[in-house]
């Protein structure tokens, strides 16, 4: 990539963003990425949403070219994945994807067609949210498939983990932190890496003085949470790259550690908060449920009416076992009466998760919908319960997974972004 074409075409870009309108009309090549292009309209549209984040969150945005910068690079990193992922026959297909827009929806606490309002009073486009719901699901699966196998958790491990002691503060403790990522080639020149460690140390003082680590990420860190602000959001102890994990169990709640300087770079780490996670004890609710589905023989208001028909039945003495074997649509639980099983509730999608633990033991449910379709609870039982040997493992298990996978997931982006061409341009 010819640097004086990249810094031009930011010049250009951020001139141009109280003129939108017109310059999209113009449409041109803002980088060509492998057998794809992006286009500037596509910059100042993301530059746009981008900027209503910030504002929503209260957060001062960069300067304009460092904010393009940013947004450009993320965009590149997009198309290099969305294109490895349609090379994969990699698909999200409508149902699903609809399934989905009702989930985020619902999490909104608005039906579909509320949600479809939202968006055309906010000025955008429900086809064009659908598919970048339908992109980012692409993503993550193309994630999810390249990176899983690259990870491998051994038996020992698992058992030093429990052995160890960020095993026992991940019980207690989950942590928030933010971090800034300062890129150095490995091969630089030694006054590349002083300047480097020197921008680094103006940073952590600056930080340190009360500078905003949100806005600080935005402009100078490279990590993929840059435009985030730098936020790793909340994690256990055991599943914060182990990189940080040492410094962050002996730092205090706000501090900023001193630079970390590894091959390949620089890191700013400060603790945003940090919280009790609990003891070892665990609650845990005995639950039965029906589920019933709209299908094309059956419409939406007349799988509702149903749903209800049956809670109706309940409260009238019905037999839950009948009921379920007759009308519930979960392959895995209708057979068994709808049983569940004992839970915390964590494997739940929210809405089921609320439901279940807010009703009272002996209780059903009044109807309600999640993605999956209309559902009705039975809470049976409480219990308090010690986490078993088999349940600490399999934590154990996941928390390792986690950990690796977020690492390998920054070492195979820098991968495929070394490995694409890439020309940013006019």
């Amino acid at each position: 990539m010819r640097k004086s074409s990249a810094m031009m075409l930011i010049a250009l870009l951020a001139a141009a963003l109280p003129l939108r309108a017109e310059y999209k009309e113009l449409d041109a090549i803002a980088a060509v990425v492998d057998d794809d292009v992006i286009l500037a309209s596509e910059l100042l549209e993301r530059v746009d949403s981008v900027q209503k984040q910030m504002a929503a969150s209260n957060m001062a945005p960069p300067p304009s070219d460092v904010l393009l910068s940013q947004i450009m690079e993320r965009l590149i990193i997009e198309s290099i994945q969305l294109q490895q992922a349609d090379r994969r026959g990699i698909e999200i297909d409508d149902e699903t994807l609809t399934r989905a827009v009702m989930q985020f929806a619902t999490n909104n606490n608005m039906n579909l067609e509320q949600f479809q309002a939202a968006l055309v009073r906010d000025g955008l486009s429900y086809p064009a949210f659908r598919e970048e719901i339908r992109r980012e699901m692409v993503v993550t699966r193309l994630q999810r498939g390249m990176i899983n196998r690259r990870i491998s958790v051994s038996e020992q491990e698992i058992k030093d983990l429990l052995s160890s002691p960020f095993y026992q503060e991940m019980l207690s403790d989950e942590f928030r932190v933010g971090h800034i990522l300062l890129t150095v080639d490995q091969d630089a020149a030694d006054d590349v890496l002083e300047a480097a460690l020197a921008k680094a140390d103006t940073i952590v003082t600056d930080l340190r003085s009360g500078g905003d680590f949100a806005q600080t990420a935005v402009a100078n860190s490279s990590a993929s949470t840059a435009l985030e602000g730098g936020d790793l959001g909340w994690r256990r102890a055991g599943e914060l790259p182990s990189l940080f994990a040492e410094k962050i169990l002996n730092m205090a709640q706000g501090q900023v550690a001193d630079p970390i300087v590894v091959p390949g770079g620089i890191h700013i780490i400060k603790l945003l908060e940090q919280r009790g996670a609990g003891t070892q004890q665990v609650r845990q609710r005995k639950l039965r449920h029906i589920l019933v589905q709209p299908s094309e023989i059956r419409t939406e208001a007349e799988t509702e009416a149903l749903i209800w028909k049956i809670y109706e039945d309940l409260l009238n003495g019905g037999d839950f076992v009948e009921l379920a074997a007759e009308h519930s649509q979960d392959p895995g639980s209708a057979l068994n009466g709808g049983d569940l099983g004992w839970s915390t509730g964590e494997e739940f999608v929210p809405e089921f998760r609320e439901q279940a633990l807010a009703s009272q033991v002996g209780s059903f449910t009044q109807p309600f919908r999640s993605q999956y379709g209309w559902h009705v609870i039975e809470v049976q039982d409480e219990r308090e319960q010690d986490m078993s040997q088999e349940a600490r493992e399999d934590m154990a298990m996941r928390v390792l997974h986690q950990r690796r996978f977020n690492e390998e997931l920054e070492a195979w982006l820098k991968e495929i972004r070394d490995e694409a061409y890439v020309e940013v341009r006019l």
